[in-house]
């Protein structure tokens, strides 16, 4: 228990060695900034988001893996200055060694509600995606849908430190590769076999997929991010502990699902969604960035 406790009381107090690797991250963050640009990823709601820090985003994750993680934490801080918490899940978030130290640097936690709470209590910005690795695996027909199913700790421990949601959904990253074939098809069915067999999760199954052409060399996709109105996770008088947690939690995922549609509709308008040179100067931009 007092190692335990220890290793909670870090994740506030990092070690030397952490906190040094966390300036040289954002340091060269913010030196390939200019590079990241020339993508003109589309980032909008950035004025959505609390001054203070103390809020708890929540979105969706997609065949990029990090790359969503480390777009929402860059453009957070670029906007308000606020160091973003990522909770992983628990075989990443207890790395040893130097890998362990990197995402330690990055923010990243092991996601429990201990682990949240005390970020919490210390007012710092946390990232969550409830889908977890399920939603990175995707089959044919699957592109930005959450699966949330059982997910519900997000909203319990935010309701229990009356901390604010902000929702957000990240598009591109599904279209990197594309599944070639639908989950309940006789390919699908062996890959979901074969994924319980080497994961023993069957819902960490990693589908066929091709890239440009019938490649395996990923598809160039402009990236797009959006944050939504906090939602106020205050619990009203007479509403039981479950009903308001079931609440908190369809009113964040179906922010989130129309975040993306949203996204995708202006994804679909957008001469420069794959990135053509071309289309540059013709990319789509949000309302509030245009002169």
């Amino acid at each position: 228990m007092k190692n335990a406790a220890a290793r909670t009381e870090q994740i506030i107090e990092q070690p030397a060695r952490v906190r040094a690797l966390r300036k040289l991250v954002e340091a060269t963050a913010d030196g390939l900034w200019p590079a990241i640009e020339l993508s003109r990823p589309y980032i909008d709601g950035t004025e959505n988001l609390p001054h203070d820090g103390r809020f708890f985003l929540v979105g969706n994750h997609t065949q990029t893996g990090m790359g969503e993680a480390w777009l929402t934490s860059l453009a957070v801080r670029r906007a308000i200055g606020t160091r973003v918490r990522p909770l992983t899940e628990r075989g990443m978030g207890s790395m040893p060694g130097p890998m362990g130290d990197v995402l330690a640097a990055c923010g990243g936690v092991v996601g429990t509600p201990e682990n949240a709470t005390k970020l919490m209590q210390n007012n710092e910005t946390l990232l969550v995606f409830p889908g977890g690795g399920r939603e990175i695996g995707k089959f044919k027909g699957e592109e930005y849908q959450l699966k949330w199913q059982g997910r519900a700790g997000f909203a319990r421990v935010a309701i229990a430190n009356d901390y604010p949601i902000v929702p957000f959904g990240y598009v591109g990253g599904d279209d990197i590769y594309h599944s070639i074939t639908p989950r309940d098809s006789l390919l699908g069915r062996l890959t979901e076999k074969l994924g319980l067999a080497v994961t023993g999760k069957p819902d960490m199954t990693m589908p066929l997929v091709r890239g440009i052409g019938p490649t395996l060399i990923p598809s160039p996709q402009r990236n797009y991010l959006r944050f939504g109105q906090p939602i106020d996770t205050t619990q009203p008088a007479g509403v039981s502990d479950d009903e308001w947690v079931q609440t908190v939690k369809k009113t964040t995922q179906t922010a989130v699902e129309n975040i993306l549609r949203e996204l995708q509709d202006i994804r679909a308008e957008d001469p420069f969604r794959q990135l053509n040179p071309l289309a540059w100067r013709d990319a789509v931009q949000p309302q509030a960035a245009v002169s």
